[in-house]
C-alpha cells in the first residue's frame, strides 16, 4: 500500500493542502462532510496547475486524490494528518480526537489554525505529544512558508517530523519557538491591518489605495528581503545601526 497524506476538512485550506501535496507526488485521502467536498479539491487543484503551469515550476508525476467516507478511513495508516476544519475549539477537539483515536499513534497530527494555541487543542486527544500547529498562508499550494508550533505536551519528535514533511514539499517551516496566541505571521499582519483600517477611517486613504502602496512599493521589497534586511540596507554602509540612529 502507497503512502499517503490525510486532509480533514477541505474548505479553501484544506483543499489547498491537498493540492500542494499531490501536485508533490504524494497521495491525499480527503475526509469533509460536504458533499461538494470532491468538487472543490478538484476546482483548487486545477487552479495549482494552473499556476504551477503560469510560473514554470517543476511537477513530478501527481500523487493520487480520494475524498472517503470517514475521518478513520481517512487517516488509517497516513503518514501526516493535515486538520483544517473551522477554526473554533468546539470544533476541532472532537475532531482532532477521532483523528487521533484513529491514526497510527507516532504519526504527526497537523492543525491549521491561524491562531489557536496547541495547548489548547492537545489535552484530550490519543498520544497528544504528536500534535503540532502546521498554520499555513493562503494559497497553501504556492505560498510556501507554514508555521510550525508545539504546545506543552509537544514533543521534538513531532516537531521535527513536521518540519521534515513539510520541507518534503517545498514549503518553508518556520519553528515558533515560543507558544503565543496568532503565532508570528498574524500577529504581524494584524499591526499593518490595524492601521490600515485607521487611514481609511480618518480618510487618509481608499482601500485601492492603501493596497497599491503595498503592492508597488514596500511590498516588492517584503518579497525579496524581508522587513530587517530592507531596513539594514537602507542605512547603507552604516547598516541597522545607522538606520536607527
Amino acid at each position: 500500500m502507497s503512502e499517503h497524506v490525510a486532509i480533514i476538512g477541505a474548505g479553501v485550506i484544506g483543499a489547498a493542502w491537498a493540492a500542494r501535496f499531490v501536485m508533490h507526488g504524494i497521495d491525499v485521502k480527503v475526509s469533509d462532510p460536504n458533499p461538494e467536498a470532491g468538487r472543490i479539491v478538484d476546482e483548487i487543484l486545477d487552479n495549482a496547475r494552473a499556476a504551477w503551469g503560469d510560473l514554470d515550476l517543476p511537477s513530478p508525476t501527481e500523487g493520487s486524490v480520494a475524498v472517503v467516507g470517514s475521518i478513520a478511513e481517512a487517516v488509517e495508516g497516513a503518514i501526516h494528518v493535515q486538520e483544517s476544519v473551522p477554526e473554533d475549539p468546539a470544533i476541532k477537539v472532537p475532531i482532532l480526537e477521532q483523528i487521533a483515536a484513529a491514526c497510527p499513534p507516532d504519526t504527526v497530527v497537523a492543525s491549521s489554525t491561524s491562531g489557536i494555541k496547541p495547548s489548547d487543542l492537545q489535552p484530550s486527544i490519543t498520544n497528544p505529544e504528536r500534535l503540532v500547529v502546521g498554520h499555513p498562508y493562503n494559497p497553501v499550494y504556492l505560498v510556501p512558508v507554514v508555521e510550525v508550533v508545539g504546545g506543552d505536551l509537544t514533543s521534538q519528535d513531532a516537531i521535527d517530523a513536521a518540519m521534515a514533511t513539510y520541507d518534503r514539499v517545498s514549503m518553508k517551516p518556520i519553528h515558533v519557538r515560543v507558544e503565543i496566541d496568532a503565532f508570528i505571521g498574524d500577529r504581524l499582519l494584524e499591526a499593518v491591518w490595524r492601521e490600515a483600517l485607521w487611514l481609511v477611517n480618518d480618510g487618509v486613504a481608499t482601500t485601492q489605495e492603501i493596497d497599491d502602496v503595498m503592492r508597488y512599493g514596500f511590498g516588492l521589497r517584503w518579497a525579496q528581503m524581508g522587513l530587517f534586511e530592507t531596513y539594514r540596507i537602507a542605512g547603507g554602509e552604516g547598516g541597522f545601526g545607522h538606520f536607527i540612529r
